[in-house]
């Protein structure tokens, strides 16, 4: 049997609601209200979203400043892909294209650099796995985070923004090495 918008459905919903409804209406809508209230709360405590230096850059531009970069502090390669180890502290830059980040980074461990980030073609996703840490990397913008590596070892970039049929292979790499034992050493004396 089917029924038009016109006739009233049957049952009971009319009526007032049960006390026991409002008191739990009442308490979903405050947890509304809590959750709302600690989403910009988060972002100025909680320290989980970065906020670095944004500005705009003609795509060319930017794969002119990563050539010169890799230029400047490349020590090898790696399966075709430049390896540069900038001096401690700089700025390093890192370009995404289909389907690769260029170029693999050799940072030290306990030293703070500012990474770039921007795309010369289309939208890519950049998460530092195993690291939480996830950014949208943008055509025409330069994204510089502040980042100090704590931990020593190999941590991989991956594309988590679908670029295309290449996607799946789109990873890069970040090597953190061990602070020198000879800067501890010196350091300790």
């Amino acid at each position: 049997m089917y029924h038009s918008g016109i006739e009233s459905p049957k049952g009971v919903w009319w009526k007032p609601a049960h006390g026991g409804e409002k008191v739990w209406a009442a308490i979903a809508f405050a947890w509304c209200i809590v959750l709302f209230a600690m989403m910009p709360l988060w972002h100025v405590r909680g320290g989980q979203n970065p906020a670095g230096i944004r500005h705009r850059v003609e795509p060319e531009r930017y794969r002119e400043r990563v050539t010169e970069f890799i230029q400047q502090y490349q020590v090898g390669e790696e399966k075709g892909i430049p390896v540069v180890a900038p001096p401690p502290g700089s700025h390093v830059y890192i370009q995404a294209q289909m389907w690769r980040w260029t170029p693999v980074l050799r940072l030290q461990q306990g030293v703070e650099y500012i990474v770039h980030l921007s795309s010369v073609d289309m939208n890519h996703g950049f998460n530092l796995y195993p690291l939480n840490i996830n950014f949208q990397v943008v055509p025409g913008y330069d994204y510089g985070l502040k980042m100090t590596p704590s931990e020593p070892g190999e941590y991989k970039i991956i594309c988590n923004e679908f670029c295309g049929v290449g996607h799946h292979l789109m990873v890069g790499k970040i090597i953190v090495e061990p602070r020198q034992a000879a800067s501890l050493e010196g350091g300790a004396q």
